[in-house]
């Protein structure tokens, strides 16, 4: 759930909470106006289903606010806003408990879903000056299950067991696996009854991966607060089912930003600022604050923080973090912390021969460094065999029991399963001193891993793409639509398509690339059109949106996708020849799509509209609102800095490309749907990003319902 911070415009697309009056605000007992409140206003507090909505009105303000959180987020977030909004960081603002004759402050980390309970009276104390509050919920709704407000709540408890942290590096060469261990690492963890939160170190100096290219670095996976990040944090969220944020991604922009930001201010007192111990201090200060803050939407600090190196050992650019860990492993205990480390053990010959000397080299360099793997996971293309191991273990300093095989699998899920069975989980919780609890995920994800296997029939999507030649690129897109084809029991298959090869262009230059591409995209079932950046293949993409328009064919557009989808249907529905997006011709009669005036036009590092959003549809019986259970407020990620013209709207939805969804203020196109067609589909944020295994995103999963021919919600 993402902070809604701005005007809910319609309140008819939002489900109705229970009508109440409330009293305007009095003043607290500290205010120094004596008895004459600078400003007045109230607070209402209308619990639905799913989501907290706060409606708030003061005399400081132009118009009201009305804001929205997930029950499992911290009241904090709701304080920052109210000083974002009413202009003043250095506003004090508190939540007041009233039980008796006992007032109490709510602390900032107590969660919506108890810091409006019934029971004691509520204030929201807004500069010395007090608001009252009344709270109103849905029949059904979380309200109904809360509890009275104690003093439990109003404090944050302090574990009796210290914070666990394991460590997964990698060595010879990149791109072993080192994501997908960590997060299988976490997943059993989890498994086995710990709350678990994760952190991927990444040494570039880029201060976030938003300005990467997608051939380079693979896609940019964009967190609920706006955080542009690395892939494998999309992997962590999947495993482990969390939402991270972008302090979980440490890179070394970011902390040499932070060391330089506070030299300037005179943090040092003059000190001379060095490698070690200010950047080392600074990368252990991170860590160690991200492990202790809940990304799971519970209350309290994890238990156990995997934190995953980026590249390989030795490379020059990670040494400030290796010592920064070397370090660490001091200060919070070798108790405490575990070290796993990846690297591979090819096979090589007529024989067939496993070679350990890689691995050996790699762990003697992390060694040398300060650094002892307690766990060697060899990424190998066969079962690792047991002399290996034994030779490993006598070589790397590792018990035997700890140098597990990690060999290629049917596909993804087995992977935790396999270090399972090789005892990893019991050897981990006896080095780090934990119990196992039971728990049912473990036979969820077998259960999950035998379905995959077991698919049969086969289900085509087209991708129709910019950057097909490298799959990191829709790493998400790709993940969602096997997440959707588990729900629909259908084996994917995915035609990766050029958009550029869709083009007339490409029939004059490249014929049998052009004939491929489109014998490719009228064999699909579906159509998938995803986000891109520049002009190259834009009308490719366009002409793929057209035809599965004209010929009934299954279509969901993202982003860039959802775009292109208004731009052909300008063109070849209303007539406008010249529509085109300003992106790609400022010099076009009919801009259906413009940039967002607050966007930067300059600068491009984290300047687009990021992050978790929400979009309001316009009825409850639209296929979106279906394919979402049925709610009209939907939050999801989003990446642009372009969108539809508000000024040709009313066309569009007159002519039957109806936008049943938009932002909270009813300005921004959020979601398209053509009416006259099964399944023609286009949203502006990316739904991959928040895609699981056991919860596909609603669009993907409408899309494989509709080209699989099955019936839609």
């Amino acid at each position: 759930f993402g902070a809604c911070r701005r005007y809910l415009a319609s309140r008819q697309a939002m489900v109705k909470g229970k009508k109440t009056s409330i009293n305007m605000g009095v003043v607290g007992a500290g205010d120094p106006t004596n008895g004459e409140p600078s400003h007045t206003g109230l607070l209402v507090v209308k619990k639905m289903r799913d989501y907290v909505e706060l409606h708030l009105t003061s005399s400081l303000l132009e118009k009201p606010r009305v804001y929205a959180f997930g029950p499992n987020e911290p009241i904090g977030n709701f304080f920052a806003t109210i000083k974002e909004d009413f202009k003043d960081e250095h506003m004090s603002v508190e939540l007041q408990c009233t039980i008796g004759e006992t007032r109490s402050i709510v602390s900032e980390s107590i969660v919506h879903a108890y810091a409006w309970g019934a029971g004691s009276g509520r204030t929201l104390m807004l500069g010395g000056t007090g608001y009252d509050i009344s709270v109103a919920g849905e029949r059904g709704s979380a309200s109904e299950l809360q509890l009275t407000p104690r003093k439990r709540h109003l404090v944050e408890t302090t574990r009796s067991r210290d914070t666990k942290y394991i460590i997964v590096t990698g060595g010879v060469v990149s791109g072993i696996g080192k994501g997908v261990t960590a997060s299988s690492v976490g997943m059993l963890v989890k498994s086995a009854g710990y709350r678990v939160t994760a952190i991927k170190i990444d040494p570039y100096i880029n201060i976030d991966a938003g300005t990467m290219s997608p051939f380079e670095h693979g896609e940019v996976f964009v967190l609920d607060d706006g955080g542009e990040a690395d892939l494998d944090l999309g992997n962590y969220e999947r495993f482990i089912d969390l939402n991270l944020g972008r302090d979980n991604n440490i890179t070394t922009g970011k902390i040499y930003q932070n060391v330089l930001d506070r030299e300037r201010k005179g943090d040092f007192l003059g000190k001379t600022v060095q490698v070690v111990p200010h950047i080392t201090n600074t990368i252990q200060e991170w860590i160690e604050r991200v492990a202790h803050a809940p990304q799971d939407g519970q209350r309290g600090a994890p238990d156990v923080c995997v934190v995953e190196f980026g590249g390989t050992v030795g490379d020059i650019e990670s040494m400030p973090f290796i010592e920064a860990i070397r370090q660490f492993q001091w200060k919070v205990g070798r108790q405490n912390i575990a070290f796993f480390h990846v690297s591979l053990v090819p096979v090589v010959g007529a024989v067939g021969e496993e070679k350990t000397k890689p691995t050996q080299h790699s762990v003697q360099s992390l060694r040398a460094l300060g650094i002892s793997p307690d766990f060697l996971v060899c990424r190998s293309t066969r079962p690792l065999q047991k002399a290996t191991k034994e030779k490993l273990a006598n070589f790397c300093h590792v018990p035997e029991e700890q140098c597990v095989g990690m060999h290629d699998v049917s596909n993804i899920y087995r992977v935790p399963l396999l270090l399972e069975e090789q005892g990893i989980l019991d050897c981990l919780l006896e080095k780090l001193g934990l119990d196992r609890h039971p728990t049912t995920i473990l036979p969820e994800w077998r259960s999950l891993a035998a379905l995959v296997d077991s698919l049969t029939v086969e289900t085509s999507i087209a991708v129709v793409g910019k950057y097909t030649s490298l799959g990191d690129a829709y790493f998400s897109v790709t993940m969602a639509l096997n997440h959707a084809s588990y729900a629909c029991e259908r084996k994917i298959k995915i035609n990766w398509i050029e958009a550029q090869d869709l083009e007339v262009e490409q029939e004059k230059t490249d014929p049998a690339k052009y004939m491929t591409a489109w014998a490719q995209l009228k064999a699909s079932d579906g159509i998938l059109v995803p986000g891109g950046f520049g002009d190259r293949g834009v009308e490719g993409k366009i002409l793929a949106a057209q035809y599965a328009r004209e010929n009934g064919v299954p279509y969901f557009g993202i982003c860039l996708g959802f775009q292109v989808a208004v731009i052909e249907y300008a063109r070849n529905v209303l007539g406008w020849k010249d529509a085109h997006s300003s992106e790609f011709d400022e010099a076009t009669k009919h801009p259906v799509v413009i940039n967002m005036p607050e966007i930067s036009k300059t600068h491009m590092g984290g300047t687009m509209r990021l992050g978790s959003r929400r979009a309001i549809l316009k009825s409850s019986k639209c296929l979106s609102a279906r394919l979402y259970g049925g709610v009209t407020a939907i939050d999801e990620r989003h990446r642009h800095r372009y969108e539809v013209n508000p000024q040709f709207v009313s066309s569009f939805n007159q002519s039957g490309l109806e936008f049943v969804g938009q932002d909270i203020e009813g300005e921004r196109m959020e979601i398209f749907e053509l009416k006259s067609h099964h399944y023609y589909v286009g949203c502006q944020y990316h739904p991959e990003f928040k895609s699981r295994p056991g919860k596909p995103s609603p669009f993907f999963l409408g899309l494989l319902l509709a080209a699989s021919k099955q019936p839609l919600p």
